[in-house]
């Protein structure tokens, strides 16, 4: 029996043809499981496709929802500022008509010290609503009144402390020869009587604030510090962001209650051209602000003397001759320093040029009138009565001014 003929050759065949059988399979197999492979890598690449469609058209809306929503903020934004605008404004014809006439009664009932100092207070608390609806105004868009007139460094920090509450706790030091431009005037007065109000909230009531006049080689800084607890770092972050602003300040943005000082102050700072910092820590251990006015602002005139009327009244001499009321205590400390004297300006003895041969620049007069330092003694209340109506009529000429619309030109 041949090998052929032997059952070894066909198990091999049979084994051969199995093995044969299981690689045609595992072929077909193969080529089934690639094509598989291709058709479900064509479904990925489909399906990323068009997941990066649906990515891409999210975007898209979401930048189309952010862009309406901005839209729709800014058109509610300008709407509520309009709103608030013409409110505002009637409100402040209503305060000057107001003080129109509180300044007639005192006039008609000065004799009575009783009803002046009612009226005074009045007057007082009128101020306080002005300036609040001269920073509501500002922060809508509104310009303040126009002065025709420059006024003095000093003159514009006392106008200032004569429109807060706590007035009293308020000292002006220092003096410069310089005046406050016309058109300036009044944003400075605002700045500061909103710092002066953030100071006497902020601090405890028997502590004094104090506004420190200096001389900078830049301009003129006028320092304020109190003895409050002081500011955190996000509090100086978001009050610095609100004294240098980079757009448009938000209304609603402000908090409720809203918080206006800071905004008030950087729109006005920014728009005519000063700075405002609260970055500091005074002596006190308070905040210190500083307001430096640049030479842009500043001039060497001396503010025009108010011109005599054709009949002059001396109020301050017939309020000091009223009656007095005897009190039982007198007030912790005095209402205002004592009588302002005037400075006489020296007199050049020497060359007119430094050692360099540089022109030296000579004022002739002062600007204001320099209160003394001499402590002055203690005041009835009818005198400090009286003291505050010739304070009065000193701040009134800083309020004096023409309300105007729209871009203001000056």
């Amino acid at each position: 029996m041949t090998f052929a003929q032997g059952p070894l050759f066909w198990a091999l065949v049979v084994v051969a043809l199995v093995a044969v059988g299981a690689v045609l399979r595992a072929r077909k197999t193969n080529i089934g499981l690639r094509r598989q492979n291709t058709d479900l890598r064509g479904e990925r690449d489909a399906l990323q496709r068009q997941r990066d469609e649906l990515h891409v058209a999210h975007t898209g809306l979401l930048h189309r929802q952010a862009a309406e929503m901005n839209e729709v903020r800014k058109d509610a934004e300008e709407e509520t500022k309009a709103v608030l605008k013409a409110a505002v404004r009637t409100l402040q014809g209503l305060a000057d008509e107001q003080q129109v006439v509180v300044e007639n009664a005192q006039k008609k009932y000065g004799d009575d010290p009783n009803m002046l100092a009612d009226l005074m207070a009045i007057d007082h608390a009128n101020s306080q609503f002005g300036r609040r609806a001269q920073g509501i105004a500002v922060l809508c868009g509104g310009w303040l009144g126009r002065r025709e007139t420059v006024a003095s460094v000093f003159d514009v920090a006392r106008s200032a402390q004569g429109r807060i509450r706590q007035f009293d706790r308020v000292r002006v030091n220092g003096q410069v020869n310089f005046s406050v431009v016309s058109k300036a005037v009044e944003p400075v007065a605002v700045v500061l009587a909103e710092l002066l109000a953030n100071a006497t909230n902020y601090s405890a009531p028997g502590t004094p604030v104090e506004i420190n006049i200096q001389a900078v080689p830049k301009g003129v800084c006028l320092i304020i510090d109190d003895a409050g607890l002081g500011m955190g770092q996000e509090e100086k972050d978001r009050a610095a962001a609100l004294l240098a602003p980079q757009a448009a300040i938000s209304v609603s943005s402000l908090g409720i209650p809203p918080q206006f000082g800071f905004a008030v102050s950087g729109v006005l700072a920014a728009r005519y051209g000063f700075k405002v910092s609260v970055d500091s820590v005074s002596p006190y251990g308070g905040v210190r602000a500083v307001v430096l006015l640049p030479d842009e602002l500043l001039t060497g005139d001396a503010p025009t003397p108010p011109v005599a009327a054709a009949a002059p009244v001396d109020h301050d001499a017939e309020v000091s001759a009223l009656p007095r009321r005897q009190v039982s205590a007198p007030p912790p400390t005095p209402l205002f320093p004592p009588a302002a004297q005037p400075v006489s300006a020296p007199q050049p003895t020497g060359s007119f040029t430094t050692a360099g041969g540089l022109p030296k620049r000579r004022r002739k007069s002062p600007v204001s009138v320099v209160p003394s330092t001499d402590p002055g003694p203690v005041r009835s209340n009818e005198e400090t009565a009286s003291r505050l109506g010739a304070f009065q009529r000193g701040t009134r000429s800083g309020r004096d001014m023409t309300t105007m619309e729209g871009p203001e030109i000056q």
